[in-house]
């Protein structure tokens, strides 16, 4: 008989370690870093969700179970901004659930769409968690790599598609690159879905956060794609309730039993008091996001300014969503090998490229959106002197 031991499953430990903790942990060694990684807003939530959570009623059932779905008050505040914002009209066809936050939203989807075994198609710099869960749940990832400015290639596209391709997930605005994916190509690999009849998997956590004129686009507004569209959005950054864990998703009908079963199996139900803050939050609306991008478009025009003076040694797109860049290095050090560098002598942190796929060459995830300006000047001096002194 085999002698047995106590461990993780092979399945977890074949998936990549989350790269946030690894680096935060890095980052508590050397205090006084300024951290360029973790991906969250520099503001917290609006006035209105502190009023709303103050004035909870002992009375009514907070403590309680709610709807696995969510409570009917936000589900009806999500329908109207889904409308008004996003021109996605809930029927008959689909259905809204909320979730704790786009990652579960996402994990929903891959535990009622996939068997074992069966592809997902990522679009390369694509986003870890994505990728994690894929390989959590034995499927495997179709890498397909964007162009040079981070865009989707669609013949690429379509000749990773096979009789075990489930879906193609595409993430606009982007993270990491920051790319917005123009409505005319969300278009197209809404069509390939329909017709290898696929989901489409549209993350949009950061719909609000698009630059110069630049327009988001949902896919789910296209008519007649209720069967096969899948729509994941967040309140994290929009709305600075990263820590409330509060998102939701549009889903075909035909797949909501499923997701509340799976849903219902490892949360039971979203959090009530984060249900009420994401009314409230709602029902200030997007202006109140919008009002903080100008920090944020100050810190992006800044942070692309100093990086294009090191162009012989740093490569990157103006890329007109979220709040990254994904830079290019020329040297032969690995992503995780400059980042402990940066750490360690500059009190710099970003996050390197492998766990986004991107294997061949050193890359950064840049994240500017932490940041006041006062800091993202003292972070960038760091950056950019880091990077001078170590490569050139």
């Amino acid at each position: 008989m085999p002698i047995r031991s106590f461990n993780s499953s092979k399945r977890i430990n074949d998936v990549q370690s989350p790269v946030i903790p690894i680096i935060g942990d890095l980052i508590k060694k050397y205090p006084e870093t300024i951290s360029l990684g973790q991906g969250i807003a520099y503001y917290g939530p609006p006035e209105s969700v502190y009023k709303k959570i103050n004035k909870i009623d002992s009375k009514i059932g907070y403590h309680a179970y709610s709807e696995v779905e969510g409570i009917d008050e936000l589900r009806a505040e999500v329908t109207q901004k889904l409308l008004y914002e996003n021109k996605i009209k809930i029927n008959s066809k689909r259905k809204i659930l909320i979730s704790a936050g786009s990652n579960m939203s996402f994990m929903n989807a891959l535990m009622v769409i996939t068997n074992p075994d069966d592809e997902i198609i990522l679009l390369r710099p694509y986003y870890f968690n994505h990728e994690m869960a894929i390989n959590m749940i034995n499927c495997k990832v179709m890498a397909i790599d964007t162009d040079h400015t981070y865009q989707p290639c669609l013949e690429k596209i379509a000749n990773a598609i096979t009789s075990r391709t489930r879906a193609i997930v595409t993430v606009s605005p982007n993270n990491p690159s920051g790319a917005v994916y123009p409505k005319s190509t969300l278009i197209e690999i809404n069509k390939l879905c329909r017709d290898n009849k696929i989901y489409h998997i549209s993350d949009e956590a950061y719909e609000y956060f698009t630059y110069d004129k630049t327009k988001h686009f949902s896919p789910g507004s296209i008519e007649n794609t209720e069967d096969y569209t899948i729509s994941l959005y967040s309140l994290s950054k929009a709305y600075g309730l990263a820590s409330w864990r509060i998102g939701y998703m549009v889903i075909p009908e035909h797949l909501f039993n499923s997701v509340k079963k799976v849903q219902d199996t490892y949360l039971i139900c979203p959090t009530r008091i984060a249900q009420d803050a994401a009314i409230a939050a709602l029902k200030t609306g997007r202006s109140f996001t919008i009002k903080h991008l100008k920090q944020i478009e100050y810190v992006r025009v800044s942070l692309y300014t100093e990086l294009k003076k090191i162009n012989n040694i740093c490569t990157l797109p103006f890329t007109m969503g979220a709040f990254y860049f994904f830079i290019k290095l020329k040297t032969n050090l690995t992503g995780f090998e400059l980042v402990d560098i940066l750490i360690k002598k500059y009190k710099i942190a970003a996050i390197p490229g492998e766990p986004f796929g991107m294997n061949r060459g050193c890359y950064l995830r840049i994240s500017y959106g932490a940041l006041n300006r006062k800091i993202s000047k003292i972070g960038t001096q760091r950056l950019i002197k880091g990077l001078n002194e170590v490569i050139s």
